[in-house]
């Protein structure tokens, strides 16, 4: 069983910002120069690429001390500047100071994600009777796992509870084109009695396996899909050297039963909290 220390939380939110960083500087390079900005904060990150995109907030806070006022406040300008609400993710496990000091500076409270883990290696996936397959997808293949993500995206499952975003097509199609392209990123498949029917990506790093980006085809929800393609990336990431897998997920979703399912436990919740842009 795991248990969520402060460390297993810290290694986590570093390898998520990480993550976030270096798709952003994806991002950056079709930018034009200076539109995007990646800045290291108290551990964390705090990243703008474009209005209205998952990559643009401030992830990973809280495992490296206290939060500078002065650090934060420069943050703050940066993103008041391009007009633009500043989102904060903050684990539980994280310095509550800076909690403390984000709703003192007129940061609310938006939402919660959970984050859940299990060690690795996990146990062999089941055998496939042939008619659900689920296969690496290459960069020859970008555009076909982009539609049915960014489809599968486009028709969220309204189990549990409403995540506080929404992404246009445009912006998502944009920012997962970048997101796939990142190094480290692999992305998967999956096809069903022939049919294309789900997709998801993995991005590993220092041990840690993080499972992102999965999404099933409306029309082949309830059959199986998410958990092949969650039992495709255990066992590839423990075949990579990982001894921790971690997910993402909205509070008492589909996708949390799912990978609960698959021997995940509840570690802790990040709590968003969102400053509006001011005047």
């Amino acid at each position: 069983m795991l248990f969520a220390t402060e460390d297993l939380a810290a290694r986590i939110e570093r390898a998520e910002a990480g993550m976030v960083a270096d798709a952003a500087r994806q991002v950056a390079r079709r930018l034009p120069a200076g539109a995007a900005f990646i800045e290291p904060i108290a551990g964390g990150v705090a990243i703008f690429t474009e209005h209205g995109s998952p990559l643009t907030k401030v992830a990973g806070l809280g495992f490296a001390g206290p939060l500078d006022e002065d650090e934060l406040g420069a943050i703050e300008a940066a993103y008041a500047v391009r007009g633009c609400p500043l989102r904060v993710e903050i684990s539980t496990l994280a310095d509550p100071s800076i909690g403390a000091l984000l709703t003192a500076r007129g940061y609310t409270l938006a939402g919660f994600e959970n984050v859940l883990g299990r060690a690795l290696p996990a146990e062999a996936p089941a055998r496939s009777d042939g008619a659900l397959t689920i296969e690496r997808s290459g960069a020859d293949r970008i555009d076909t796992w982009l539609d049915v993500i960014v489809t599968g995206f486009a028709t969220p499952d309204t189990r549990g509870v409403p995540s506080d975003e929404s992404f246009p097509r445009d912006v998502l199609d944009r920012i997962m084109r970048d997101f796939a392209q990142t190094d480290g990123m692999a992305t998967y498949l999956a096809t069903l009695d022939g049919e294309l029917a789900g997709g998801a990506s993995m991005r590993t790093s220092e041990g840690v396996a993080l499972l992102c980006g999965a999404a099933t085809l409306p029309a082949h929800r309830r059959r199986g899909v998410q958990a092949a393609l969650l039992a495709r990336r255990l066992a590839d990431a423990a075949q990579a050297g990982c001894d921790l897998a971690a997910v993402t997920t909205q509070p008492g979703s589909t996708s949390q039963q799912n990978v609960q399912r698959k021997g995940f436990e509840l570690l802790y919740a990040r709590a968003v909290l969102v400053r509006q842009a001011s005047g």
